[in-house]
């Protein structure tokens, strides 16, 4: 006889937040950019931020990754807030790979890739053998491993990218957080960098954060969807419940066809020939 309970299906609990934007405003000097945002972010999940430029997207990961500080409201960090967390804790916690980067002048591809362990070393720490196979793996994930004794300034944009994509990955954070990471790269290269960020999620776990423009892109490989325009959050959830024509059009001004990706079944954004109404 089969038992009741063998006909109820198993329930599966759903990951815990990691990330919790909770009624955040947030800005530069008196200028307020993001107003009272709220967002979570699930543990394991792959969410992008997407929105027409100057919509807040970069300036929300900012407040994320505690480089800007909260005017109003709260970021919340596996239930702790943000703001009363030891910096080293954070550091090992939130990987961050900002829009613009600056090496200093004649440091080699190893070396700056090697400063992503600092956070996991104590003063009088020795660089150990698992500093050592991080920075490797990082390397090699990334594609830059042939480059490991040039000097960062003799790379392409394309190339340092990568390079200090993988300074983020030896620092071996569970949590992502990359502004426009595909700046610079060819096609190719960007959709390698986004399937790199797509197993580090399945394989290993990681929690990814990224702010994308291109919004096919986006719907192919988060799962979560956070649309701003204007400072505000217009729409959060999952791709086909975001990417529609008529949101495309009230965000962005451009009218579209929004169809399954015949590869993914992911929404496709298809812009009609002409008909911008920017």
């Amino acid at each position: 006889m089969t038992h009741i309970a063998e006909l109820i299906p198993t329930l599966v609990p759903a990951p815990p937040t990691v990330v919790a934007v909770d009624g955040v405003s947030v800005g530069y000097d008196d200028k307020v950019i993001c107003r009272d945002v709220s967002i979570e972010v699930a543990q394991g999940s792959f969410t992008a931020i997407i929105g027409p430029n100057a919509c807040g997207k970069s300036t929300l990961l900012r407040a994320i990754a505690r480089l800007l500080p909260v005017g109003a409201g709260s970021v919340l960090l596996n239930g702790k807030d943000l703001s009363e967390i030891r910096t080293r804790t954070v550091a090992q916690q939130l990987g961050l790979l900002p829009q613009t980067s600056l090496a200093p002048e004649g440091i080699t591809v190893t070396d700056l890739v090697s400063r992503g362990r600092y956070p996991h070393q104590r003063m009088f720490d020795r660089w150990s053998s698992q500093d050592e196979a991080a920075v490797s793996e990082a390397l090699t994930a990334t594609g830059t491993l042939p480059l490991a004794g040039r000097l960062v300034d003799e790379l392409s944009g394309g190339q340092r990218q990568r390079v200090w994509l993988a300074m983020v990955l030896a620092q071996q954070t569970p949590i992502l957080l990359l502004d426009e990471p595909t700046t610079f790269l060819d096609i190719a290269h960007q959709y390698s960098l986004l399937e790199l960020c797509e197993r580090l999620r399945v394989e290993h776990g990681r929690t990814i954060v990224v702010v994308l423009h291109d919004l096919n892109q986006a719907a192919r490989y988060a799962d979560q969807l956070v649309m701003m325009k204007d400072g505000v959050v217009e729409a959060a959830g999952c791709p086909s419940e975001v990417i529609t024509a008529e949101r495309v059009e009230a965000v962005y001004g451009l009218r579209s066809q929004v169809i399954p990706d015949p590869e993914t079944g992911s929404p496709l954004v298809i812009p009609r020939a002409g008909d911008c109404v920017v």
